[in-house]
């Protein structure tokens, strides 16, 4: 099929896409920052890249777009039916992505926690989750290698 507008116009609606600081990311900050949670942001140093980052609590977050990363049963994971093999090929090699990511990061003591773009809409039940996450203690690999507990 056919794309319905230029290559320069679909170049340009595709800059739009943000990668950083979209609207999702900016609410679950602004509830873990109201959780009392102080964090970092776009910390490159570990593998994916987490949007947020709780040095302190060896936790980390990711904020991913229901699209670009696929959430099961969510009708915004709904793939193009055009271009049909591009997109495949795109959306299972970012899922593949991301379970080798949160794999990686738990095998360096990390626990990590995905916030769906579509749970940014119910702040209540939203704010509930990350308070479980965030509470929790959790084990993590010390400088041994042996399982510490963490509060």
């Amino acid at each position: 099929m056919v794309d319905r507008i230029t290559s320069a116009q679909r170049s340009a609606l595709m800059a739009r896409v943000r990668v950083r600081d979209t609207q999702p990311e900016k609410i679950v900050r602004s509830l873990v920052h109201g959780l009392g949670f102080r964090f970092r942001v776009g910390t490159p140093d570990l593998p994916g890249k987490p949007d947020i980052v709780l040095r302190r609590h060896h936790k980390v977050i990711f904020v991913h777009g229901c699209f670009w990363h696929q959430h099961a049963g969510c009708r915004r994971s709904a793939r193009p039916k055009t271009r049909r093999g591009f997109w495949n090929k795109k959306l299972d090699l970012n899922i593949a992505r991301d379970q080798r990511v949160v794999s990686e990061l738990v095998r360096s003591g990390w626990a990590p926690l995905i916030v769906w773009e579509c749970e940014t809409k119910d702040i209540r039940r939203l704010k509930s989750k990350l308070r479980k996450f965030l509470c929790s203690s959790t084990a993590r690999a010390g400088r041994n290698g042996r399982r510490t507990a963490r509060t």
